[in-house]
Formats: structure tokens, C-alpha cells, sequence
């Protein structure tokens, strides 16, 4: 019997880590929450909290490339994030995925629908997060990988 794929996509930022979840058929990514960060410790641990409740078995971390395609400081602290995930949780697998344009892309959608400002703001790293799974999430579809 095939293992299930269940997928977590974080959008890792300073203050907060939006994260979406896929479906079991893996055809859609839904919002998930956002965490507030705090420390390391308390970020990993949230994270392990959503791993466990969700059976996920790979998170998608979208990855800040520079327009140009170049890796940048923020590259480098996502990456180190996910080194210290790794380390915590070495049964998961972590994939990156390239985010450029996942928070306009999900402010846009805002937008259209009518959400204010103050609402977007609550709701933005948790929609750039679905932005990033959906994307993989079609890529896989695309490539015939699911």
C-alpha cells in the first residue's frame, strides 16, 4: 500500500511563518494559520505540533530568490531554518520552492476579494504560504509526480 503524501508549506518570515496544508488527494493547498515567532525553541515546536496533528510527511518552504533568479541573505536565513527543522524532525522531508511573487500574487487575491487592509495583514503570510504549496502542488500534476 502506498504511503499517503500530506504536504506543509511554510512561508518563513522574521515575525511569522504562514503555513498551508495540501488535501489527501494532494489536488489543493488550504490556509492553514500563522505562527507568531518567538524563539527557535518555540517556533520548531509549533511546527512539530502541526506535523503530528496533520500526519505531514514533507513541509515546502518557499524560498525568497532575488528577481534575477539569485539567492540572497534572505535565502540563506530560510535555510538555515530549515537546517534546524531537519535536525528536529529528520524523518520529514524538505523541499524549497521558488516564492518569488507568492505575497503579491496573494494580496492580489485579497483584494479581489474585498478584504481590507487590516484584515490582509492578519491573513497574508498564511495566503502566501497557499500560493507556495498550490504551486507546487500543480507542478507535480504538471510533471505527473503525484
Amino acid at each position: 500500500m502506498q504511503e499517503v503524501k500530506r504536504y506543509l508549506a511554510l512561508d518563513v518570515g522574521d515575525k511569522t511563518i504562514g503555513l498551508a496544508l495540501s488535501d489527501l488527494l494532494c489536488l489543493t493547498a488550504q490556509g492553514l494559520e500563522t505562527i507568531r515567532r518567538k524563539s527557535i525553541k518555540d517556533d520548531l515546536k509549533s511546527l512539530g505540533e502541526f506535523i503530528k496533528t496533520y500526519e505531514v510527511n514533507t513541509l515546502i518552504i518557499g524560498l525568497p530568490k532575488n528577481m534575477d533568479g539569485s539567492e540572497g541573505d534572505r535565502c540563506t536565513i530560510v535555510k538555515n531554518f530549515a537546517e534546524k527543522i531537519a535536525e528536529s524532525y529528520p524523518e520529514i522531508e524538505i523541499k524549497f520552492w521558488d516564492e518569488r511573487l507568492s505575497t503579491v500574487a496573494a494580496t492580489k487575491a485579497l483584494i479581489a476579494a474585498d478584504v481590507s487592509r487590516q484584515k490582509r495583514k492578519k491573513v497574508i503570510d498564511k495566503m502566501a504560504a497557499v500560493q507556495i504549496l498550490q504551486g507546487f502542488l500543480d507542478g507535480l500534476k504538471f510533471r505527473g509526480d503525484y
